[in-house]
């Protein structure tokens, strides 16, 4: 991974701060988990107990991306963030 990819992944991280307004939930499920898997890459740990509503939409939108490379998720969540003002 390019030392270049990496420092714009973490000024588009601190650019969301920035934002004019909060963007929908389903915007924010996909900063997350696009998030998620350029840090980290495939989801790691159990799935969240069925009441805990938050963490299993986190959880199950990470690993919707199950497979892309960690590369390929940090240009996506670069994109997202500059479309929404970043």
């Amino acid at each position: 991974m390019s030392d270049h990819l990496q420092s714009q992944f973490e000024r588009a991280y601190l650019d969301l701060t920035r934002l004019g307004q909060r963007p929908d939930n389903d915007t924010l499920l996909r900063i997350y988990a696009l998030y998620k898997q350029g840090s980290e890459g495939d989801v790691q740990g159990d799935k969240p107990g069925f009441f805990d509503f938050v963490g299993t939409a986190k959880y199950e939108a990470w690993a919707a991306l199950k497979g892309v490379p960690r590369e390929e998720a940090m240009r996506d969540y670069i994109e997202l963030v500059r479309s929404l003002g970043g």
